[in-house]
């Protein structure tokens, strides 16, 4: 009964109908054009601002540090396991509508963080808190749409993500090391936990000290393939465009396979629009303080996790012959590429690459959901033990879970947030417009953009004594 459910909703959201990946798209553009392509405009400016945000306030986290939360969620499996998977679904144009996904979804993206950052709160231990949730229930008043969000972030990021995150680790390992996937499940549950019971600002600093680094190692080892196989380049990017709109012969019958495999793996890789991330921009206290600056380091987010880190596994799986097959595959292919490349040691090194980015993802997405916990004034002991042992008990069961099951919770908890979310998002649209042109204002006039209470045009209520 409940697969039966499970199947119909997906069926709703990308299935026959493709719901979402009208919604998205709708939303890139909506925030593109409202924002005045805030993408392109401000693509240098997003840079500057993560080079000047080191430090962090007593009461938060670093906006470097809120970026790197966030990437540690957003690199995950969906850049090595999801792009191979679109790739089998859809060929290789399903890399362009990845693409487009990213740069639409860079503006939505920018929306949402906005928005977490502006509503957010102190909680019992005067760190900050926010999210969807939130800004739903302040910004519009809707409290019944809050909950329902909540629901669906629990669901997602307390369970089946977390789940799924723990699949494609077990799997990696157990093709290259033989290790029994239960064994893994236990051995992610048991370190993840040790994280995680630290709050916030240990997961914060984990994925400070990790994510950089793993990310500098995947891109090197893909500039140093394509050097390799430089000649092979040309070929390959036209392919991937030709490919998008159907025009080569071998992608001629799964044009629609590629749109709906790319937005939907690309949707899943940088999450913008899903909610998630305005949970790590609402524990940041950014310099200058201003909730737009969110809004930019986030957005740099999206853009190094697609259209980087994606394209690197895009490229290191295309350049081995990797393509269409109609079958769902993940992380086996973007291994097998590897070992055409390297051989057993490139075997080796994507399942320790996996291992890394998904045990990150793994502990950023406990964090999201906890964020929720004071939302329901469960932010107690009973509260983060109860949450917490749902959590893991999910991370043992993903391990050991068929990939259909895993990814098809996965996606039906990623697509009822994207509605919900866009919807608020949509509808705050007016907050969003006032506090960048508030900021960008003060940037024209070489005023130091910090932002108070009164500064712009807000709708509802922010937090007392956040702003003032």
């Amino acid at each position: 009964m409940v697969e039966q459910i499970v199947a119909f909703i997906i069926k709703l959201l990308w299935g026959e109908w493709q719901l979402l990946v009208y919604v998205l798209l709708f939303a890139g553009f909506w925030f593109t054009y409202k924002l005045r392509a805030v993408q392109f405009t401000g693509f240098k400016h997003m840079f500057s601002l993560t080079r000047d945000s080191g430090s962090a306030n007593p009461n938060g986290i670093s906006s470097f540090q809120a970026l790197c939360t966030g990437l540690s969620a957003r690199v995950g499996t969906g850049n090595l396991a999801g792009v191979a998977m679109a790739i089998s679904l859809g060929g290789s144009g399903a890399v362009f509508w990845m693409w487009v996904i990213a740069l639409l979804g860079m503006a939505t993206g920018f929306a949402e963080s906005v928005l977490g950052q502006l509503y957010k709160v102190k909680d019992n231990h005067k760190e900050f808190r926010g999210g969807p949730a939130y800004y739903i229930r302040s910004g519009l008043g809707k409290t019944w749409l809050a909950v329902l969000f909540s629901l669906c972030l629990f669901l997602g990021y307390g369970a089946s993500f977390s789940a799924m995150q723990a699949n494609t680790m077990a799997e990696a390992l157990n093709n290259t090391f033989a290790i029994p996937t239960y064994l893994s499940g236990l051995i992610i549950a048991g370190i993840a936990g040790v994280i995680v019971l630290g709050g916030l600002k240990r997961i914060a600093r984990f994925a400070e000290i990790i994510v950089p680094w793993m990310g500098a190692a995947f891109i090197f080892t893909t500039i140093l393939i394509s050097i390799i196989n430089f000649n092979l380049l040309p070929g390959l990017f036209a392919d991937i465009v030709l490919s998008a709109f159907g025009l080569t012969e071998a992608s001629a019958g799964a044009l629609g396979a590629a749109i709906k495999s790319g937005i939907q793996r690309g949707m899943y890789s940088n999450e913008a629009g899903a909610g998630s991330v305005p949970h790590a921009a609402a524990g940041a206290a950014p310099t200058p303080n201003h909730p737009v600056v969110q809004g930019y380091i986030q957005m740099l987010g999206v853009f190094v996790d697609t259209i980087v880190l994606c394209s690197c596994t895009a490229v290191i799986v295309l350049l081995a012959g990797g393509g269409v097959s109609g079958e769902i595959a993940g992380i086996s292919v973007t291994q097998q590429a590897m070992a055409v490349h390297f051989g057993e040691y490139g075997d080796d090194f994507i399942a320790l690459a996996i291992t890394l980015f998904a045990f990150t993802s793994v502990v950023a997405n406990y964090a999201y959901a906890e964020s929720n916990l004071h939302f329901f004034k469960l932010d107690n002991t009973l509260g983060r033990l109860s949450y917490t042992g749902i959590y893991l008990a999910m991370v043992v069961w993903g391990a050991n879970a068929s990939l259909q099951q895993v990814w098809n919770l996965a996606d039906m908890s990623l697509g009822l947030m994207t509605l919900v979310n866009v919807y608020a998002v949509v509808l705050l649209t007016p907050t969003i417009k006032s506090l960048t042109q508030d900021y960008l204002d003060k940037k024209r006039a070489g005023v130091k953009p910090e932002f108070h209470r009164g500064d712009a045009t807000i709708q509802g209520n922010t937090a007392p004594g956040v702003w003032d």
